[in-house]
């Protein structure tokens, strides 16, 4: 296996260099909340994330040169493109859905899950691969581990060490990161693959359940559209509810999201040399305001298009009425 170009790497990359705005808000918001990274970090001291390590040490295979060698090749280099030196062990488990995780704060792993590897082609598997990377090197396992833990303990238990935080508040603002946080990783898979159409056509795999030979990137990409700029504004403020319970955005939106900024001339930038390296980024608290200024203006369009709907449908009841 090779890289796509023989020596092609992203030296001294910087995530803010592929950082999606909504992730920028989001990180900027989550710095706003006073004592949360204190919090998270005491909970990973107490065995959190200790007992995943254990987990699936215990129930997985580790995989190596001599397991799985290019699902394992393919994780090293990855890593290299980033300009990682250690890439994380890689753990391949039985679970019957295409997915993949990176989780633990101090020493991360990667876990993909059986179903993927069966699932994807090799190109196909860097992407996935090379997404998981993005976020060992943004640093994202740390908010992530914090969400997973308020999923599974939910809001009504009681927790010594975080009494007095507004756990549904944290718990939502996590999640809102988290969905922005996959939109700059999807970026950063298209980066190390050079191909953003591998990219989309994984996220359609992962989404059908069926193997690529059988689908229509173009036809996906269609239907991608239809879900970000059809529908009413009732329709469009339903979306946006649905997207406020989940950890990742819809397939759909994901594809849309990174094609868009392929077309913004960023990608080519970036790929050809011209990009933040690590150590040249502002500070996170610096973009504070901007983050309020997102989040305000995304949640006002929502309900202005409602309203217009609204609007809409009642006149129309009217006219029927007189008729």
């Amino acid at each position: 296996m090779t890289l796509p170009v023989d020596g092609y790497q992203l030296k001294d990359i910087s995530p803010r260099a592929f950082e999606h705005p909504a992730d920028r808000a989001a990180t900027a918001a989550l710095a706003s909340i006073p004592g949360l990274d204190q919090v998270v970090r005491k909970l990973i001291e107490l065995g959190y994330e200790r007992a995943l390590r254990a987990y699936y040490l215990g129930s997985s295979v580790r995989l190596g040169p001599a397991q799985l060698p290019e699902t394992w090749n393919l994780h090293n280099q990855v890593f290299r493109t980033l300009d990682l030196d250690d890439a994380p062990e890689l753990y391949i488990t039985q679970i019957p859905v295409a997915n993949a995780s990176t989780i633990g704060a101090g020493r991360p792993i990667v876990v993909v899950n059986s179903e993927l590897v069966r699932l994807l082609r090799p190109e196909e598997r860097r992407a996935v691969l090379a997404h998981e990377a993005g976020h060992v090197l943004a640093d994202h396992v740390l908010y992530f581990t914090a969400l997973t833990i308020l999923l599974r303990m939910g809001t009504s238990i009681r927790v010594p060490i975080i009494a007095g935080l507004p756990l549904m508040a944290v718990r939502t603002a996590l999640l809102e990161w988290s969905r922005a946080a996959e939109l700059s990783c999807d970026r950063a898979a298209a980066l190390v693959t050079r191909d953003p159409e591998v990219v989309c056509r994984t996220l359609m795999v992962l989404a059908a359940g069926a193997e690529a030979d059988e689908l229509d990137l173009s036809q996906f990409m269609a239907q991608a559209h239809d879900y970000d700029s059809g529908g009413t504004g009732l329709e469009r403020l339903s979306r946006m509810f649905i997207d406020l319970n989940i950890t990742h955005p819809m397939p759909v939106r994901r594809a849309q999201e990174l094609m868009a900024w392929v077309r913004s001339g960023e990608y080519d930038r970036i790929v050809g040399g011209e990009y933040l390296r690590r150590g040249e980024e502002a500070g996170v608290r610096d973009e504070a305001g901007d983050a309020a200024e997102h989040y305000a203006d995304r949640f006002r369009s929502a309900f202005r298009d409602a309203g217009e709907a609204v609007g809409s449908a009642t006149e129309q009841l009217a006219d029927w009425l007189r008729k």
